[in-house]
């Protein structure tokens, strides 16, 4: 049987740096970890493509 919970929309993961973390479950630890993980690969992602704009801009105005 469902139950009341099964049809709340879940809440969206969200972390804050710094934030107190003694009030999170081990679940709740590992679901920001794989958040903030996937959050640096995007991030270092476009810090690459970034560069390789500005490498390609460079290599032109400095012919």
């Amino acid at each position: 049987m469902a139950t009341e919970d099964d049809d709340r929309p879940r809440k969206k993961i969200s972390h804050e740096i710094g934030q107190d973390l003694s009030l999170l479950s081990v679940e709740e630890l590992i679901e920001r970890v794989t958040l903030l993980k996937s959050e640096i690969a995007r991030l270092e992602e476009a810090a690459t493509r970034k560069r390789a704009s500005r490498d390609a801009a460079n290599s032109i105005f400095k012919s």
